[in-house]
């Protein structure tokens, strides 16, 4: 069989900033995804489909997937149209994939932040971590959204995970 290679670098205007980087080498494609983020809790990248691939990661990583998972799960059967959806889940090795729901904003005001943020509690959910960094613009919907919810609870039942209840398990280990 000849070797044969390839690269293709092409950006993704939708998106506004995915960059779609495939390598073909003997007939298989290998996509590399672009970075977003890379911290102590997660790293998270765009494949070149648009969805987000979030690997958990440090300290108390099981209990910030399983949190997100479960948020994610509770949004999405209460039809909160303005999150990620969870497309495909991965424990054993803290790995989730979701739906795209746009650009991190460059700036919003508090006022706008404050109600997309209460938004979000009609639909049963308190964000734990309310930040302008946690707010994407979706062209495709047309609205803010609302991402990242490691630490987030139910507001009914007060299941989920705060940033305070993490910090009071990592000062008693």
């Amino acid at each position: 069989m000849e070797s044969r290679e390839c690269n293709l670098r092409a950006s993704i205007p939708r998106m506004g900033f995915a960059l779609l980087d495939i390598s073909l080498q003997s007939g298989r494609v290998q996509d590399i995804m672009r970075e977003l983020k890379d911290t102590k809790r997660a790293t998270v990248h765009i494949g070149f489909d648009g969805r987000v691939h979030k690997r958990f990661q440090g300290p108390s990583a099981q209990l910030r997937y399983e949190n997100e998972v479960r948020i994610l799960r509770y949004l999405e059967h209460h039809a909160c149209p303005f999150v990620p959806r969870v497309m495909q889940e991965d424990p054993e090795h803290l790995y989730l994939v979701t739906s795209n729901c746009g650009a991190i904003v460059d700036s919003i005001s508090d006022e706008k932040a404050m109600k997309l943020f209460k938004e979000l509690e009609d639909y049963g959910v308190i964000h734990g971590d309310p930040f302008p960094r946690n707010i994407t613009y979706s062209p495709h919907l047309g609205r803010f959204c609302i991402i990242d919810f490691e630490f987030a609870t139910i507001k009914d039942t007060g299941e989920g995970l705060t940033i305070e209840d993490l910090e009071r398990m990592e000062k008693q280990s």
